[in-house]
Parts: structure tokens; sequence; C-alpha cells
């Protein structure tokens, strides 16, 4: 693999230097530029995986740097370095569409943790590439299901044993989490495929109602019953029922469902002949059925017969990796959908999407993203289009990170301040800074001296 391609651009060349050692210590190929006028030379003809620049510079500056990068390749990482001073600078600077900012004097982990993780997120980025023309050429009938996290790989482990058998599953997880893309997936790929799918969900119709769509009925089994009207337990013979909610299903219907499953067997009401049933099935919950079990209703018979293999969907926070990659999914659906040129997330609008908890899972995020579409007037949604809680939540991060910041900033001078027996001079010197700039960080600080 080649080594990952580094510009490191700032007039100081003692600077450049430094950066320059440590990179190529971790592996990088490091291009140094000693200005942001020779910087834009190099990127106008050269690829580059990460940038690093200073933002205060003689002619060309940082800021000019990042957006000339970003319309040569869009996907180049680009980093900002700041003086304590200017890191309001940095932070515009990000919200133009840099990847993030290193504050100088810089610490060394700080830089190569954060060109490690740009770098994960370019390989998940191309990966996820690799899987949607994988996806795009699946001529199938299932739904995409896009992810690139461990937690959904593991998942998919488990179901690429369970796929080709003709054994019960039991899929669990918080609602909205894609459980029935999920029953339709297994369907799709199992031997099955080109029988019948039926679908009902246990808690959205009444219970009378909801024992005659599954069984089926004779005619005049009840009043209204004008005709004989096949189950969808029959009509999903040799193919999938996939039962959604199960949780919900009455205790009655659970003993009759039970009964087929154990005899293969299904008779309609008001009949007298049986009808032999062979279907797979696939059940869905968003409730604890062992909790159930303890309280009596659920029945733990049925339990058993329906978790022949339990499988857990993750809920969205515990695979952040693809809240961007399932947002781009739906910005190109809703964009294409509504014929609005939408093409893309601003800095700001991906911050408030990977800080978000999202309770209401990948079906929340659509909902997001669908709204945002709607309202956006330009080529990027930024975060103003995300609903309030979204951009919220942002906000409230964004708010105490700047209080962190302060107090590691504060942190720092005490210790050099002590480290100096309360010299001002000799601690100006000491972090580098002038002491005109010392006094005024002082008395925001609260340093008293």
């Amino acid at each position: 693999m080649m080594p990952a391609r580094v510009l490191v651009i700032d007039d100081e060349r003692d600077i450049v230097r430094a950066l320059e050692i440590l990179l190529k210590a971790e592996g990088y190929s490091v291009t140094p530029a000693f200005s942001g006028d020779e910087a834009l030379g190099l990127v106008a003809s050269e690829s580059f995986d990460i940038v690093l620049t200073d933002l205060k510079m003689p002619g060309a500056d940082g800021l000019k740097v990042l957006e000339e990068t970003k319309k040569t390749n869009p996907h180049t990482a680009v980093v900002v370095m700041s003086a304590y001073a200017t890191v309001e600078s940095a932070v515009d600077a990000m919200k133009k569409g840099a990847s993030d900012y290193i504050v100088k004097p810089f610490i060394n982990e700080d830089i190569r943790m954060t060109f490690r993780r740009l770098l994960e997120q370019e390989r998940l980025r191309a990966e996820n590439l690799a899987l949607r023309r994988e996806l795009s050429q699946h001529k199938g009938r299932c739904k995409e299901v896009i992810f690139i996290s461990d937690a959904m790989s593991r998942v998919f482990e488990v179901l690429e044993s369970v796929i080709p058998t003709k054994s019960n599953v039991l899929l669990t997880g918080e609602s909205g989490t894609g459980k029935g893309h999920i029953a339709e997936l297994i369907h799709c790929g199992s031997p099955r495929c080109d029988k019948p799918f039926i679908s009902i969900n246990c808690s959205a119709i009444p219970e009378g109602l909801l024992e005659s769509e599954l069984f089926g009925y004779k005619r005049g089994a009840f009043t209204g019953a004008s005709t004989d009207k096949k189950g969808l337990m029959e009509l999903a013979h040799e193919g999938t029922l996939f039962l959604d909610e199960i949780g919900d299903m009455p205790p009655a219907l659970q003993a009759k469902l039970l009964k087929v499953l154990e005899t293969g067997e299904v008779m309609p009401l008001g009949d007298t002949r049986k009808r032999f049933i062979d279907i797979r099935l696939i059940s869905a919950t968003n409730q604890n059925l062992e909790q159930k079990i303890k309280e009596g209703s659920f029945r733990d018979d049925l339990y058993y017969r329906l978790s022949v293999f339990e499988v857990r969907i993750p809920p969205l926070r515990e695979r952040t990796e693809d809240i961007v990659i399932l947002a781009d999914f739906f910005l190109k659906k809703y964009s294409r959908d509504m014929q609005k040129p939408v093409r893309g997330f601003s800095p700001d609008a991906i911050q408030a999407l990977q800080g978000y908890r999202w309770p209401g899972n990948v079906r929340e995020l659509s909902n997001a993203i669908e709204r945002a579409v709607v309202l956006s007037k330009g080529e990027l949604v930024t975060a103003a289009e995300l609903p309030d809680k979204v951009r919220f939540q942002m906000e409230e991060k964004s708010s105490s990170l700047k209080d962190s910041m302060n107090e590691y900033e504060k942190a720092v001078i005490l210790k050099a301040f002590n480290a100096n027996k309360c010299n001002k001079e000799a601690t100006a010197q000491n972090l580098g800074i002038d002491l005109v700039t010392l006094y005024r960080k002082m008395k925001k600080l609260g340093i008293e001296g």
C-alpha cells in the first residue's frame, strides 16, 4: 500500500521541518511548502490525502489554500493550524470545509491521532463507494441495506449462515432500526425468494380482525363473511411470513399460532378442514419478550419456536459510522424524487448529524434528511436546515468544547506561570506568545498574578 501523501504549509521553516520529521516517522510521504502561494501551485498539479496548512501567512493564506484544494479534490482532508489567539478563525475555516484544526503550539500526539482518524474516514468512504457499486448491480427485489460499521457487519455474519436455511428468525431491536428491511433481505436471499413474502403488523390490527387476516375464514363464519377468504398464512405457502411487532399479539392468538407452527396445518375460521402450509416465519419486536414471559403476557413455548435464531439489530447510536453514508443515501433519494440539485452536506451539517443520538434510528434520520432537502435552497444541506433538536445538540456540544479548550488553555498557562515562579515575561517566552497576549489571556481566564 502506498504511503498517504501529506502537504505541510507554514511560513515558519522550523515548524515545517518539525512536522516533516514527525510525519515521516509515522510513515507518511511529506511534501513541504513555505508559503500559501507555493502550496497553490502544488495542489493544482498534484494530489494529496491530507493538507496541513497554517492559517495566517503572507500572500495566499490558509483559507485560500483550503478553497483551492477543495476545488481540485473535494475529498482531500484539509487541517488548519492556528495560534490560540485565532481559534475563532480556525472554527470559521471548518465551516468552510476544513476537516479539523490544530492549535499552536501543537502536541505531537494530537497530530498523530487527527491524521489517523481522517485517513480512516477516507478509507470508510472508499469502502462505501465500492459497496454502493455492488448494491447498484444487484437486480433482486431486496431493498438496500447500507452499512460500513462493525456492529452491522457482525449482524450480517450471522445472517449469512441463517439466510439459506428455513429456520425461524426473531429480529429484535428498537423501532426504526430497519427490522422490516432485514426480513425482506432474508427472504430474498433464501431458496424461497421466488415465492410470496407476506408481511403484517400485529399491533396495527384489532384482535378479531388479526385472527381472520392470519387464518382466513369460510363464508358465513361471522356477520359480513359473505365469501371464503384465504388467510395470510395460507397465502405465504412455500414462502415467508413476516410478523412485525409480534410482542403485541394477543395471548389467544399466540396459542393458535403455536399450534400452526407445531403441526404445519391451519384451519380457517368457520371451517372443519385443515390446510397444510409450508412457511418460513420471521418475526420482529422492539419489546423484551423474556420480560413479557415473566409478566405472563407472552408464551414461553411460542418464544422458543420463534427464536431459533434471534438477531439483534443495533440502534444507530451504536453504529455511528453508518450515519453519514445513510444520510448521503437518503439525500440522493429525496433530491432525485423532488428534482432538487442538492448534492451533499456542509461540514456543520455533518457535525450535527454525527453528534445527535437518533432515538428514532434510521427512520428518524430518513425523515430529517427529507425535511432538509425540502428546505434546502442550495447545493449543500446546512445545519440550519436540519431539525432543531439535531442542531441544538450540536450547539450544546460546541459550547462544551469551547469550555474544555478554555480549561485546557488555563491549565497550560498556570503550569508555565508557576514553573517560571510567576514571572510573566518568562512565562510568555516559554509559551511562545508575546506579553500583551499573555496579559489578555490571564484576564480572560481569571488567572490572578
